[in-house]
C-alpha cells in the first residue's frame, strides 16, 4: 500500500476532513485530530497511509 497525498479542507470538533490531492476524487476523508500531527490547521498538506499522517508542506 502506498501513501498518498492530502489536503486539510475542513476542522470540525475532534475531526479533520481531508481531500486527497494526488488522484481524482470528490469525497472528503474523515480523520480524527488524534491521528494528526497537533500543529496542522486548514491547509496543511498532508502525506498519509493506513492511519498515520505526516506534515509535507
Amino acid at each position: 500500500m502506498e501513501a498518498h497525498e492530502y489536503i486539510i479542507a475542513e476542522i470540525s470538533g475532534d475531526y479533520a476532513y481531508l481531500k486527497q490531492t494526488d488522484a481524482p476524487c470528490d469525497e472528503l476523508f474523515q480523520v480524527a485530530m488524534a491521528l494528526l500531527p497537533p500543529t496542522v490547521d486548514v491547509g496543511t498538506k498532508l502525506s498519509g497511509m493506513m492511519g498515520m499522517f505526516e506534515v509535507i508542506g
